[in-house]
């Protein structure tokens, strides 16, 4: 299931997380905003609830913001709890294909023995 297409339904009684306001400010292009938003949702998560998380209002919204406020779940979480547990409402179509790479290439890091090249002649393994 993805996040951004999630039926209502599944998140009746949810906590509702306004990222500006979490953030304090409409631009949401800092790694450290992010994680403020990524605190709010863990903090939910781990108290069993469910959570919808709006960008109404966000502007200029980074890739690394979004690794940080969602991607990230995935390390913590397990995708299938992720998947069912959060929503994604008022983001724009650039800015939600932003966020179905980071949350791509964060699950594939993830992937045991999953093979990266990071330049000319250096390849390492990540082992999980």
């Amino acid at each position: 299931m993805n996040i951004l297409t999630a039926p209502q339904t599944q998140v009746e009684n949810a906590v509702m997380i306004m990222v500006t306001e979490a953030i304090g400010d409409t631009i949401c292009i800092a790694s450290e905003d992010g994680q403020k938003v990524y605190n709010r949702i863990a903090a939910a998560f781990h108290a069993g609830k469910k959570v919808i998380v709006s960008f109404k209002d966000a502007e200029d919204i980074t890739t690394a913001f979004l690794a940080e406020a969602i991607a990230q779940l995935y390390h913590v979480f397990p995708e299938e709890q992720v998947e069912s547990s959060l929503r994604v409402v008022n983001m724009k179509e650039i800015d939600a294909i932003d966020l179905e790479d980071a949350i791509y290439w964060t699950k594939e890091y993830q992937r045991p023995g999953a093979i990266y090249s990071c330049g000319e002649g250096s390849i390492w393994r990540l082992l999980l």
